[in-house]
């Protein structure tokens, strides 16, 4: 299958000189909802990864001065401002916190060397952050093992995941359920990426081989014939019925990205299968077989519903197209050293039988 390059058109449409617009109307910012730290931190991440558009560190800029500003101290971030720049009495997400964090670490190890001491200065501030919630804790380690990629001595980073490594879920005992809670709910892929990178920043071979373990239960758990059928918003559990609506673009690049990054560790090329199936799904191949990525604006639609897509083009969503396009770009291209590797497989696997 044929991919589309990722583009940053969109998500420099949503962005101002405050930031990144945390929702839209169509493809239209909506002023009065404000932004949120959740969304500047993964636009850092998602811009700072970027190698094509001249946009891309000015717009880098405006997501790490953003987080500057929202962070208290000791890893607690204000969670949104409102359009007259104004903090909001929404209460601290510690999702937020950890999303913040995750884009530091991205832009410290990917970003311009312009902005990397100040990325590397805030993240040295906001290491202190923890918390009991895993999805927060597992944003919190990636970014903390991409720090650690590009400033192996940082105590800091190494402490954040030493923690991570203690209090990450690990698979159950049961065979027929080794996910660590009762229901799948939401950014699933995440828990084994965390503990995929946690343990290889650890050298933890423990860690890894768990995180592969969930990781391909859970590629072969959100399969339906032969395509991906995500988990709704409202989760999924043993036995409920598939599909299921609404479905989200963050679990699509949640797989995306904890499947690359399965891919880069232990160069096995089955793992490129499921990131194109991924990476499909934004382009018709799910359970509504209707695109969410919309060619005029490079927008994402906010999720996919039993008869189409919520037309709305949010912060989210159309951060996690680009999320998955920039691994398709990197892996799946024809020019690829991943995708040759995977053909020269494919024709001696051919070749054997």
């Amino acid at each position: 299958m044929t991919f589309p390059g990722p583009s940053l058109d969109h998500v420099a449409r949503l962005t101002d000189d405050v930031g990144i617009a945390e929702h839209a109307l169509g493809s239209v910012p909506r002023r009065s909802h404000g932004y949120c730290t959740d969304d500047n931190g993964r636009a850092l991440a998602v811009v700072t990864r970027d190698r094509h558009d001249p946009r891309a560190a000015s717009l880098a800029e405006t997501y790490l001065a953003f987080l500057v500003h929202a962070h208290q101290g000791e890893g607690v971030f204000c969670l949104r401002l409102s359009y007259d720049r104004r903090w909001t009495d929404d209460a601290v997400s510690d999702d937020a916190n950890g999303r913040a964090i995750f884009g530091l670490g991205v832009a410290i190890a990917h970003g311009p060397e312009s902005l990397r001491w100040t990325a590397r200065k805030l993240f040295g501030s906001a290491s202190p952050f923890r918390s009991p919630h895993p999805r927060a804790t597992a944003h919190a380690a990636i970014g903390a093992a991409e720090m650690l990629s590009a400033c192996p001595d940082d105590e800091a980073a190494r402490t954040i995941l030493r923690d991570a490594a203690a209090s990450l879920p690990r698979p159950s005992s049961d065979s027929g359920w080794p996910w660590p809670e009762r229901r799948l709910s939401y950014a699933n892929a995440l828990i084994p990426e965390a503990l995929i990178a946690t343990g290889s920043a650890l050298g933890s071979d423990e860690l890894v081989s768990d995180g592969l373990r969930l990781l391909t239960w859970l590629v072969e758990e959100e399969s339906r014939g032969g395509r991906f059928s995500f988990s709704p918003t409202n989760g999924r559990g043993p036995g409920d019925p598939r599909p299921a609506f609404d479905q989200q673009p963050i679990e699509a690049a949640s797989f995306v990205e904890a499947c690359a990054r399965a891919f880069d560790l232990t160069q096995d090329a089955s793992w490129l299968s499921p990131i194109e199936r991924a990476v499909a799904w934004f382009l018709g191949e799910n359970d509504a077989e209707t695109p969410l990525i919309d060619p005029l604006t490079a927008g994402c639609a906010d999720g996919l519903e039993p008869s189409g897509v919520n037309r709305n083009q949010g912060a989210e969503s159309t951060l996690m197209s680009v999320i998955a396009l920039q691994h398709a770009e990197r892996l799946l291209s024809p020019g690829s050293t991943a995708e040759a590797d995977r053909q020269r497989r494919a024709a001696a696997s051919a070749a054997n039988t």
